[in-house]
This record gives structure tokens, C-alpha cells and sequence, in this order.
């Protein structure tokens, strides 16, 4: 019996083989999108995992050489304060962990910590090695940290290196529920797209295909947008605006955490950059907004004729303020000054650049259309103005503060083709204006690098002269005009240097006094002519009768040992305390009366006289004798040249006789030259008096031959 093949079995079996076609050509496709979902969920992880790090380790990098670079300056000086700023500025980022400034050889400097109590440990992790020898931005991260280092250099002089560790504790939980959410979508979306195939099987292969094709549309598009906004943060495009959504299933919540987690890193960079081009003081640019502003007019003007003019201004004597009334005050002094400067460049108009260089630094640049001279005299009125309007007292914790500004200014291209010369010239012409008695202005000039090169040479010259036996004492006698009698003598330092010859004391001691070199000379000197002194007198047979007269530096007096360093040296020598006369000027007292007053009161009590000298030539002399302990003043010899030929000069000597005389103290004349002037002094009752006519200075042997 044959099986017949009937319409109804063909129709079954093409429905069978179309079901059959069918569920495979279905699985097949169901297979490969189950395929293309972990794909796109294993690259979706891996994308956003490394945009993530690796934009971190971007701006984590960026962020460290900036901070690195504006450590240069305060490393160098060993400023631990400026560098305690600035690590105290990033360490308040809310993903750092931690923050370390290293010394060349591996030891901690600074942590950012206001007691720094890990300075002078050694850094002994695994990363130290690499940190230490890094020539350029080293990285490497775990699970934790992104530990990022750096080296800080000046030239080709290493001076040390910055550390900075990120945390990647919260990157990583963003991270991971960012994939959560991406998972969790990805399968509920592929259950309800199953059940979807299932429920279709029993309709139109058509429609279900169909249906499968807008079930993978719907999540792909979004995916591809997703990984679009991504490739745009990747290339720094951190302003990309990622477009909300209204659905609320799981794509939804996914669109809205990435448009959340883009909105946190635009912050995050923006807060960077922020914190990067802001001194956090003074709220002016800092130096490193000040470096890119002039680096791009520099290239704007390349091509054009325009010019720059570049004005680097320093306060005068803020060191001061810092030691007397504090650095809290002296901040305050800082904000005010910038509010000042920030004032008057904004009244001069001219759409001027005014930032904070560093510590007490400034600097402006003004732009013009002709590289002629209009520029320059814009430059110089502008900085008239500001020493003009600085030198005006401020009030700093209920007491007038006297300072002032010098302004050093030069000319782009007339002065520097480019932006490190052109800030150097600047420096070099702002210290002309400190030399030229400060509170002034000076352009630049190529005469003022010869000048600052032969400075430097000198000063290196000037450290180890005394140990190499080039430095020695001369004395001057003193003389008392009515007996005519040695009664003391006064300490004077010589430097035979070994090329230039005899160098001027007022050459030298500039140096010494800017380079701090007369912190170290001048206890050797006051020790030395101690010793001098004890043999002196012996010798000539007056153990009790001639005293000793030494200069004392401004910032001998500044520092805080002085007193101890007397008392050290006489009890050493044997020097009678009576017999020892300090000499200081003014400017050694002027602004710090009361803790000079102190210290001075201390050496007295020992016995030590003080003694004002150059007295008459500043403007308040008069007001230091009421507020610091005097013993004696001395004449500036610029009053006994004249005394002879000129009233003014000789009722001024007078007057400075009779009032000395009232309030106890003895009168010295410097200058001495003719014996006319000495008999004129001794008729006003001058006590004492030095001269070339009296005696020049001389050798200790020369002096001891005098007075036998």
C-alpha cells in the first residue's frame, strides 16, 4: 500500500520545515545577539574602564606638573611655607590621598600638612625607585591608587620631585554601578526580547523578525550614542552635552548615570584648572596662567606689529613685615597690596594682565600696537602711578605699615625675542630699582647683566674669603678731643681679593647683606676683634680704658640669636662687655622698635654700649633715641665736611651735641679730616672724634705701636 502524499502533508511539512527554517534561522539569531550583547557589554566595560583610568592618569599628570612647576621657585629658596601652600592647596581635592614634595634623594620634604610630621623620611615603597629616577611624569595605579610622580627641576639642576596619590575608591564604585546598571539592562532587555521571539513564533516570521530588528535598534542606538560622548571626553572634549532621556527602563538609568558621571568630570577638570590658574591668596592668576597669557602674545605679536612691556614689581622690605608682625599679617599685607595694584591697573585701563608671580612678586603686561616708543612711555607713567600709589602707608592690625614698590620694566622685542628672557630682563631691572633705593621704577638695560653677572661673581667670591685669609680688620682710632687722648677704636673689614684687588667695603657689604653672607661674617668679625682687642689692651697697659667700637648688620639684628652670640663671644675672648660699643644705623631699627628695644635692653644689662651711628641723616632719628636704649650717637661725617665753611651744617652739629648731652649720651665725630674741624668740635663740646686727621685706618700692630 502505497502512502499518499497529500496537499494537507505538504502543507504540513512546509509548515514544518518553515517552523523548523524558522526556529533555526530564530536561534541563529538569537545566538548571534546573545553574542553581540556580551560583546558590546565586555567592550562597554573595557571602554569606560580605561576612558576612565586613563583620563585620570590625564588630568592626574596635567595637574601634577603644573603644581610641580609652581614648586620650582619655593623649592629652590627652600621656602617650606609657599610649599606647604601649595600641597595644602591640592590636598583639599576630594580624590587625593596623599601629597609629598622629595628631596633628590628620596626624603620627604613637605607633606602638605601644616607640622609636616613625615619631613626627612625616606620614601621606601616599591615606587620610590622609579619617582627617584624618573627624568620625566612616571605612573602606574592598583586597585586604590593612582600613584602619580614628577621631578622638579631648574635648568638641568634636578632640585627634587612631587608625588601625588588619587584615590580611585569612588571612580571605581561609579564605575562599577555604572556596569551593574549596563548588565542589569542588557539582560532584562534580552529576557523581555526572548519572550517577545516566543510570543512571535506563532504569528508572522515577518513580524517577529521585524520586532527583532526594533528590539536590537532600540538598544544599540543608545549604546553607540553612549560610546560617541565617550570617544568625545576621551579627546578632552569635556563640554560635550549628553542628551537627557525620558525613557525609564534600564537604557534610561543608563543614559542618565553617564550624563551624570560627564557632568562630574567637567566639574572635576574645571575645578582643576581653576585651582591651577588662581593664586588661592590674592584670587590673581597665578604664574602659571601668567606663563601661557604671555607665551600667547608673544606668538600673536611674531607676525604683527606689536609690542609688550612687561613690569616685574616687588615689595620692598616684606621680609620685614613677616619677621616683626607675622606671616598672618603678612598675608594681609599681600591681599592689600593686590587689591591696590589689581585698582590701579583696572583706573588705567589699557586692558592690562595682572597676576601673582610668586610670594611678593607681581607682574603686568601691557599690550601695544607700535613697537616705538608710545608703549614705553605708557609703561613708565603706569608705573609711576603704582610707586606712587604703594608708597602709601597700610593699616595692618590697627598700625600703619610703610613699604613700597620697586617696579623693574622691559620692552618686548626691543629687550628678549622670547618669554624666559623677557621675564628675566624684568627681574634684573626690578632689582636695579631695589639698588637704586627702592620705591622707584627702572627700565631695562643690556648694562644691567654685566652689572648682575659681576654681582653674582662677586658674591660667589665672597663665600669661604675669610676662611682663605682675604678678608681682615682695620681699626680707626678713637680719640677724646678734650684730653687728646686714644680712647677706643673703631672695627672695620678689608677684602684683598685675589683679582680685583682692595674692594670697597660699601661694594662687599651690599653683597654680603643681600646674599645673607653677613649672618656668618659677622660673628667672625666681632669675634676676631674681640680677641684683638684683650691683646690691645694688655699690650699698650690700659686693661680697662680703651673700648671697641663694631658695625652691626640690620640682619644681624634680625636674627633671633643675636644677644646669645654676643654674650657667647665675650664670654669667650675675656672682652670687657663695658668696653664693647654696637654700632647701628637707622635702618637696622626703623619699623621694629620694640623687639630691637628688647634685644638691645638684654646687651645692656650685660654692659654692652650701643651707639646710633650715622646719625642726623635719616628722617627720625630723634623719635628712635626715645624708643630704643642709646648710649651715644655718632656725627655722619657729612655734617663736620661743612662744618667749618657752613651754618646750617654747624648749628646742626651743635644742636645734635646739646641735645645728646641733655639726655646722657656721648657724641662721637666721624669724618675728622682737618684740625680746624677739631678744634670747632671740641669748642661745642664734642666728647670724641675719628678721622684720616686723627688716625687712618690701621693694622692691629699699627695700633698698638699708637698707643704706647
Amino acid at each position: 500500500m502505497s502512502l499518499r502524499y497529500g496537499l494537507h502533508a505538504r502543507l504540513i511539512t512546509v509548515i514544518l520545515v518553515a517552523t523548523v527554517i524558522t526556529l533555526v534561522v530564530v536561534g541563529l539569531i538569537l545566538q548571534r545577539q546573545g553574542a553581540m550583547q556580551r560583546e558590546m557589554l565586555a567592550h562597554s566595560r573595557g571602554s569606560m574602564h580605561a576612558l576612565v583610568h586613563t583620563r585620570l592618569a590625564e588630568q592626574g599628570r596635567a595637574t601634577v606638573e603644573r603644581v610641580a612647576e609652581s614648586l620650582v621657585n619655593p623649592l629652590y629658596y627652600f621656602d617650606l611655607e609657599a610649599i606647604g601652600q601649595i600641597l595644602a592647596t591640592i590636598r583639599r581635592q576630594p580624590d587625593v590621598s596623599y601629597v609629598v614634595v622629595y628631596t633628590p634623594t628620596g626624603d620627604v620634604l613637605h607633606d602638605g600638612s601644616p607640622d609636616i610630621m613625615s619631613f626627612g623620611q625616606a620614601m621606601d615603597d616599591p615606587f620610590a625607585a622609579a619617582a627617584l629616577a624618573a627624568r620625566a611624569p612616571v605612573v602606574q595605579s592598583d586597585e586604590d591608587v593612582l600613584d602619580i610622580a614628577v621631578p622638579i627641576a631648574l635648568g638641568g639642576e634636578r632640585l627634587g620631585g612631587l608625588r601625588v596619590g588619587y584615590s580611585l575608591r569612588n571612580v571605581a564604585a561609579d564605575e562599577e554601578a555604572a556596569n551593574e546598571i549596563l548588565s542589569r539592562s542588557l539582560e532584562e532587555i534580552s529576557g523581555r526580547h526572548l519572550q517577545g521571539v516566543a510570543l512571535s513564533l506563532a504569528a508572522l516570521v515577518t513580524l517577529g523578525v521585524l520586532l527583532s530588528l526594533l528590539a536590537q535598534r532600540a538598544l544599540v542606538r543608545p549604546i553607540r550614542q553612549l560610546a560617541g560622548y565617550a570617544r568625545e571626553i576621551e579627546a578632552g572634549n569635556f563640554n560635550v552635552d549628553v542628551a537627557d532621556s525620558r525613557r525609564r527602563d534600564e537604557i534610561g538609568d543608563l543614559v542618565r548615570a553617564f550624563r551624570r558621571m560627564s557632568e562630574s568630570v567637567r566639574r572635576h577638570d574645571r575645578d582643576v584648572r581653576r585651582m591651577a590658574y588662581t593664586d588661592a591668596l590674592t584670587g590673581l592668576s597665578n604664574r602659571l596662567a601668567f606663563r601661557e597669557v604671555l607665551d600667547q602674545r608673544l606668538i600673536e605679536s611674531g607676525g604683527a606689529a606689536r609690542a609688550l612691556a612687561l613690569l616685574f614689581a616687588d615689595i620692598d622690605d616684606f621680609k620685614r613685615v613677616n619677621d616683626t608682625l607675622g606671616h598672618d599679617a603678612g598675608d594681609e599685607v599681600l591681599v592689600q597690596f593686590s587689591e591696590r595694584i589689581r585698582d590701579t591697573v583696572q583706573r588705567f585701563g589699557g586692558g592690562a594682565t595682572l597676576s601673582r608671580f610668586g610670594g611678593d612678586e607681581f607682574v603686568i603686561l601691557l599690550e601695544g600696537d607700535e613697537r616705538a616708543g608710545h608703549l614705553r612711555e605708557t609703561a613708565s607713567l603706569l608705573a609711576g602711578v603704582l610707586v606712587e600709589e604703594l608708597a602709601r602707608p597700610i593699616m595692618v592690625r590697627g598700625r600703619p605699615v610703610h613699604l613700597g614698590i620697586s617696579v623693574g620694566i622691559t620692552l618686548f622685542p626691543d629687550d628678549a625675542s622670547g618669554a624666559t628672557s623677557l621675564m628675566k630682563n624684568g627681574d634684573i631691572a626690578m632689582y636695579q630699582a631695589k639698588v637704586a633705593g627702592k620705591n622707584c621704577y627702572r627700565f631695562y638695560s643690556r648694562a644691567m647683566d654685566q652689572a648682575v653677572e659681576r654681582r653674582v661673581r662677586l658674591e660667589q667670591d665672597l663665600r669661604g674669603a675669610w676662611d682663605r685669609g682675604e678678608l681682615s680688620l682695620a681699626y680707626q682710632p678713637v680719640f677724646d678731643l678734650g684730653a687728646n687722648r686714644l680712647v677706643g677704636a673703631e672695627v672695620l673689614l678689608r677684602w684683598q681679593h685675589p683679582a680685583h684687588g682692595m674692594v670697597a667695603p660699601s661694594v662687599f657689604i651690599e653683597v654680603a647683606e643681600q646674599g645673607g653672607l653677613i649672618e656668618t661674617i659677622g660673628p667672625q668679625v666681632l669675634r676676631t676683634a674681640c680677641r684683638d682687642a684683650v691683646r690691645w689692651r694688655d699690650e699698650c697697659g690700659q686693661p680697662d680704658g680703651l673700648f671697641l667700637a663694631v658695625n652691626v648688620s640690620p640682619r644681624q639684628l634680625r636674627g633671633g640669636d643675636f644677644a646669645a652670640q654676643v654674650e657667647e663671644i665675650l664670654a669667650d675672648t675675656g672682652h670687657p662687655p663695658a668696653l664693647l660699643h654696637l654700632e647701628l644705623t637707622e635702618t637696622a631699627v626703623i619699623g621694629d622698635e620694640l623687639r630691637v628695644s628688647g634685644l638691645l635692653g638684654r646687651l645692656r644689662g650685660r654692659g654692652v654700649k650701643v651707639w646710633l651711628d650715622d646719625f642726623g641723616t635719616g628722617f627720625s632719628g630723634l623719635s628712635h633715641l626715645r624708643r630704643v636704649p642709646i648710649d651715644g650717637v655718632k656725627i655722619d661725617r657729612s655734617f663736620i665736611a661743612e662744618a667749618v665753611r657752613n651754618p646750617d651744617d654747624l648749628a646742626l652739629t651743635t644742636a645734635i651735641i646739646a641735645m645728646a648731652h641733655s639726655l646722657g649720651m656721648t657724641v662721637v665725630a666721624e669724618g675728622v679730616e682737618t684740625e680746624s674741624q677739631a678744634d670747632l668740635l671740641r669748642e661745642r663740646g664734642c666728647d670724641f672724634a675719628q678721622g684720616y686727621w686723627l688716625g687712618h685706618p690701621m693694622p692691629l700692630e699699627e695700633l698698638i705701636a699708637l698707643c704706647r
